[in-house]
């Protein structure tokens, strides 16, 4: 059994009992997170890309004890910072307790909020309590999602805000390269540029015959 609990914006926490992770953990200055930071304890905390909006309380989680998990230049600022880090970049797998992580492309920039190189920006695949996840980070439509799509997706974390990322329509276009079994919309609803309704999207995705889950910040979902 695999728990999935979304923060809120592109921050979701996933657990099997036993291997906790956290994606993109933006909640500090978050206005839709419902937990404080000091509330989350994750094992491992990967890191998309460099924004604000995503590398988040990425240096506080890891200073509790977890590992940092990104690309080269996301992994040498923690770690210079006193974050304990796995450098890893695009096509990379790292194996932990109960499964293993991906490194994929993703269409976007990626700089710190000081202004410092984040790198290439990325996606993730993710495997835990038997189940496979895609986390697309931000990103455009691109057509290389059929390979991702290939590697046989339970469930896929995908962008819906526009402006910054894919809006709702591409993400639906998406949907027919990556075919997961579910989907949830993330980063939309934030901010104003990023207004979207996730339960429409949800709605149009399960016409696809793909189910379409719109989780408000707290809720969780179980796979």
């Amino acid at each position: 059994m695999l728990e999935l609990r979304y923060i809120g914006h592109s921050a979701v926490y996933l657990s099997d009992g036993t291997t906790r992770i956290v994606i993109d953990p933006f909640i500090t200055g978050n206005p839709k997170a419902t937990v404080g930071v000091e509330a989350v304890e994750a094992d491992l905390i990967l890191v998309t890309h460099a924004h604000g909006d995503h590398w988040g309380d990425a240096l506080a989680l890891s200073k509790k004890g977890g590992l940092l998990v990104s690309s080269a230049e996301i992994a040498a600022y923690a770690e210079q910072r006193g974050a304990r880090v796995q450098s890893m970049n695009i096509g990379g797998t790292y194996r932990f307790k109960g499964g293993w992580l991906k490194w994929t492309p993703a269409w976007h920039s990626s700089s710190f909020p000081d202004g410092t190189y984040g790198g290439t920006p990325m996606g993730v695949v993710l495997e835990l309590g038997g189940k496979r996840i895609y986390h697309a980070g931000d990103t455009t439509l691109f057509s290389d999602m059929r390979l991702i799509g290939e590697m046989g997706l339970d469930l896929a974390l995908l962008p819906i805000g526009d402006n910054w990322t894919m809006g709702p329509d591409e993400a639906l276009k998406a949907l027919e390269l990556l075919r997961p079994k579910q989907v949830v919309p993330i980063h939309y609803n934030t901010f104003p540029p990023i207004t979207q309704d996730g339960a429409a999207f949800a709605s149009k995705a399960g016409l696809m015959g793909i189910e379409g889950i719109a989780l408000a910040p707290g809720e969780s979902h179980r796979l």
